[in-house]
């Protein structure tokens, strides 16, 4: 994996990013390290709330998995569908996960002009992240600040897709695809999206 992609940004950069989230109507809260962002995020959850999980190795890191899926604190969504059958639920698995209260989950690069890159298989964290969940909360390692579009994408390709491809072929024995991919510009109802930067390395 190219070490371009694992280097924190410089102060100087996420400041800029900061800039740019916010005139896009983005909340931007920036963290020196992991226990930091992982506190923020259990501030902006209130317990007993509706979460949806898009699967992060972000939020994995933050430890987060354990406080949303198994503390027994919130109505973790993930827990329910999970156990349902796709044959025969399917459409009651895809109305409960696509638009939850709050959906937590990352991003695959930010860009200097604020724009958050989402490429997935599945897309299931797409909807909600675009528009169908009341609030998206994004935990992003400031290694994934890229100048533009053109370098998220290569981001993706090079660094972040054979991370991705290795996971799902050991979990599931079958390749990942680039399949979908979700540019966020700007929000138009402010507060509704947060992006936790957080400067220690988190993510891939």
């Amino acid at each position: 994996m190219p070490d371009e992609f694992e280097r924190p940004a410089s102060d100087e950069t996420i400041d800029k990013v900061v800039a740019a989230l916010t005139a896009n109507n983005i909340e931007a809260v920036v963290l020196a390290g992991r226990e930091a962002a992982r506190r923020r995020v259990l501030e902006l959850v209130p317990a007993g709330a509706e979460v949806n999980w898009a699967k992060s190795k972000s939020l994995e890191d933050l430890g987060l998995e354990k406080e949303f899926l198994e503390s027994g604190r919130y109505d973790a969504l993930r827990n329910r569908y999970m156990k349902m059958d796709r044959a025969t639920q399917g459409r009651e698995i895809r109305k409960l996960s696509a638009a939850p209260d709050y959906m937590l989950g990352s991003v695959n690069a930010v860009t200097e002009k604020g724009e958050l890159v989402t490429v997935s298989y599945s897309g299931s964290q797409i909807g909600p992240y675009a528009s169908s969940a009341g609030r998206v909360i994004l935990v992003v390692g400031t290694q994934k600040i890229v100048a533009d579009l053109d370098e998220a994408m290569r981001r993706v390709r090079e660094h972040a897709f054979p991370y991705e491809d290795a996971r799902l072929r050991e979990t599931l024995g079958v390749p990942t695809k680039a399949a979908k991919v979700l540019i966020v510009n700007a929000e138009a109802r402010p507060g509704r999206t947060t992006v936790v930067l957080v400067k220690e390395l988190v993510g891939i």
